[in-house]
């Protein structure tokens, strides 16, 4: 503490003495930072581009022993996978007093979706369509993860995907760029708060930069092909919503892209994200992924790796000791120059002092905080709540709710797992003290009112519980099945070809449906999956995802009619794998399907085009019904505005809450044009019979894209508007927009 102190009074008289700093495009730089880099030996500024993991937690498959003497040296300047603040408090003492010039470490952890209460995963809480509530949910995680010590997430994952078979769509907020890029705003200013130097927040991390969601075949980490138009349409404006909701980290992907990976992609990480954008932060490698451009056939080895990232403006490696390594005889032999580390490390330093660091080096080590704050009760109420507005209902034939006092078979071993409940990059989640589905209702439902029988595991063939389940489903009233994905089954590394229900769990299914008592399903999984057959066998699907620490008793709150649930899907759900991938604002062939040819057209001979469950949708207790889409004038000159207006009414017998959805398509262009494309949405809660008015205004940026000659813009021409509950379901009418 005494040598930062010392640092810290120094800094005036360091910044006057020594002429200032070198050119940068970094903006508002505390004069602190340039001191600090004007006494900085090489080795401890390549020490602050390291990031290095302790051995208290695993997320990748490498541990590196020593950390603790690099941190002594001013050799290691970051520390991830640690958490506690008795043991944080234990690192930075390291730094800050055993360390030359004490600078103080910056700890990273994934808090992806909570870090003590867990979330729903992403794409879960991304089906609430409630912005309000993911910033909150993002408050709450960086709270907790704050009092435990940590000032750093890599989170939030805004990579856009329209392909299930890629595991990791469960860290995002599925297939559409703008609702996308809403959410991860909201993401970013709940982990970041107003104030970075606040002990309650941490820093964000927008990642994977750029285009991880796009793999080709969907298989984790392979090679991305597309073109520069589709790339910054579709895949980049959530980088750049995040970028500029203020996050001051950004994380490099491990897929290539145009040919280059993203570790050492220039026209990515500097060209766009530091030139075009004027991101202010610091640049962080994914897991060892400048290593792994050796891999990829960029780099002949490690250190030629080392000086293609550094030289493309990665400024800090995460685990892959490359930069430890090298750096240090690439600047000496003139390969890589000290102005390029100088700029690294004044980025990764001006973080640090936003973090409230400089001032006080154990800001985030507070036990009291840390005992008070930590699974604070109010926090898992939030917790139950996002996920309740994260289901969505795919259908329901009348047979949910249930009513309290049935006689409920309870079917599934997911319905008795609490792990599972989870998914993946669960943090510091514990689930021992969680409820499982089974013990929800149990709780709720009475125990003498649920039998409960596993019938068959969640893997595997084993047939041999199936006379124990329709034991206890002939003895039943109605059958709650609770089925799904192993959690370790999405996230990363974890894609599949088959995304059907693993197992024999859709067989069980059958089975019990065809005794004629009602059946509700229960999914637990990361993924759109593959569900004709089971839409077809089952009375209710409700797709809790994996619902996190109170998701237990967030499913009972919705099976027993406790909350209407009112999520809409942000992803596509195929009927089959072969229609992968599959999205909403897919274009038009020059034989689309509406054609009258039976046979000339773009369509499946097995198949139908359509999905199961498509964008936007999900369903409630109750009914809307939209009429009456006018605008306010079938002209739009550029630079001005028009309003659609419809009114939505609650024809059910239960309030509820509707998504309504907005979308546009501009009928011709100078290049070909989506079909329709979510512009804006609005969330409203209407009582039974109640109607309710929702304008939006549409403006030229709605109608803006990426012309021919790749300028952004409008084009004059006519537009379809279009409203509805969700995308293949909508009222329409048109508008041109005019000089």
């Amino acid at each position: 503490m005494k040598r930062l102190v010392l640092f810290v009074l120094a800094s005036a008289l360091i910044v006057t003495s020594c002429g200032g700093r070198q050119e940068s495009d970094l903006k508002n730089v505390d004069p602190r930072v340039d001191s600090l880099l004007n006494i900085m030996t090489l080795d401890e500024k390549i020490g602050q581009m390291v990031l290095f993991t302790s051995d208290w937690d695993v997320t990748g498959p490498t541990i590196r022993e020593g950390y603790l003497d690099d941190i002594r040296s001013g050799r290691c300047g970051n520390v991830f996978n640690a958490y506690t603040v008795d043991y944080i408090r234990e690192l930075q003492r390291v730094a800050v007093e055993e360390s030359r010039l004490g600078i103080p470490l910056m700890f990273g952890y994934d808090v992806v979706h909570g870090h003590k209460t867990i979330f729903p995963i992403a794409l879960g809480e991304s089906c609430s369509w409630d912005l309000d509530l993911m910033r909150r949910s993002a408050a709450a995680s960086a709270a907790e993860a704050a009092a435990s010590g940590l000032n750093w997430t890599f989170a939030p994952m805004v990579d856009i995907s329209v392909d299930p078979r890629w595991g990791r769509v469960s860290e995002g907020a599925g297939e559409d760029p703008y609702l996308g890029s809403l959410i991860a705003e909201a993401r970013v200013k709940g982990f970041q708060g107003d104030d970075l130097a606040d002990p309650l927040t941490v820093l964000a991390c927008v990642k994977h930069f750029a285009a991880y969601g796009a793999p080709v075949a969907g298989r984790d980490y392979n090679t991305v092909d597309m073109s520069e138009r589709q790339f910054r349409e579709f895949y980049l404006p959530p980088y750049k919503a995040g970028v500029n909701a203020g996050a001051l980290s950004v994380m490099t992907a491990f897929n290539e892209y145009d040919g280059v990976p993203a570790t050492g992609n220039a026209y990515l990480l500097k060209d766009i994200l530091k030139g075009e954008w004027n991101f202010q932060g610091f640049v962080v490698t994914d897991y060892t992924s400048i290593n792994e451009m050796v891999h990829h056939g960029y780099a002949r080895n490690d250190a030629e790796a080392g000086v293609k990232a550094v030289n493309a403006g990665v400024d800090m490696d995460l685990q892959g000791e490359v930069y430890f390594t090298y750096l240090r005889g690439l600047v000496e032999s003139g390969i890589v120059s000290e102005r390029t580390i100088d700029e690294a490390v004044r980025r990764i330093l001006n973080v640090k002092e936003k973090l409230g660091l400089f001032d006080n080096p154990y800001l985030y080590c507070d036990s009291a905080r840390e005992k008070e704050v930590v699974s604070d009760p109010e926090i898992k109420a939030l917790s139950r709540e996002v996920a309740r507005k994260s289901m969505v209902l795919l259908k329901n034939n009348g047979c949910l709710p249930f009513d309290r006092g049935d006689r409920i078979a309870v079917i599934g071993e997911l319905a008795a797992s609490r792990r599972d409940l989870l998914g993946s990059w669960k943090a510091a989640g514990e689930w021992d003290d969680m409820s499982s589905i089974l013990d929800a209702v149990r709780a709720y439902n009475g125990p003498a009112n649920v039998i409960y029988a596993e019938g068959c595991r969640k893997m595997g063939d084993d047939r041999s519980g199936y006379a124990a389940a329709m034991d206890a489903v002939n003895k039943a009233d109605k059958v709650l099945m609770v089925i799904g994905e192993d959690w370790d089954w999405s996230g990363e590394a974890a894609s599949r070809t088959d995304i059907g229900v693993p197992g024999v769990q859709s067989e069980l299914l059958r089975l019990i449906a065809s005794t004629g008592k009602p059946v509700a399903v229960v999914l637990l999984n990361g993924r759109p999956l593959v569900l004709e057959e089971e839409s077809k066998d089952a009375d209710a699907i409700l797709e809790a995802w994996y619902p996190g620490t109170m998701g237990a008793e967030a499913v009972t709150d919705v099976i027993f009619g406790l909350y209407n649930p009112s999520g809409k899907l942000t992803m596509t759900f195929p009927r089959n794998v072969g229609q992968v991938p599959i999205f909403y604002y897919e274009k038009n062939t020059g034989r689309p399907i509406y054609l009258p040819s039976e046979k000339y057209k773009s369509r499946y001979l097995d198949s139908p085009n359509d999905p199961l469950y498509p964008f936007g949708y999900g369903l409630s207790y109750t009914q809307f019904k939209y009429s009456d889409l006018t605008l306010s004038s079938s002209e739009m000159k550029k630079g001005s505005t028009i309003e659609a207006q419809v009114t939505v009414t609650n024809t059910g017998k239960w309030a509820g809450e509707e998504t309504v959805q907005l979308y546009i398509r501009d009928m011709v262009g100078s290049v070909t044009r989506p079909v329709k494309l979510l512009k804006g949405f609005e969330k409203v809660i209407l009582a039974p019979g109640e109607s309710r008015k929702i304008k939006f205004v549409i403006d030229e940026d709605m109608l803006a894209f990426w012309r021919h000659d790749m300028t952004f813009g409008t084009e004059d021409g006519d537009f379809r508007v279009m409203v509805g509950g969700s995308s293949s379901d909508l009222l329409q009418t048109a508008f041109s927009l005019v000089p």
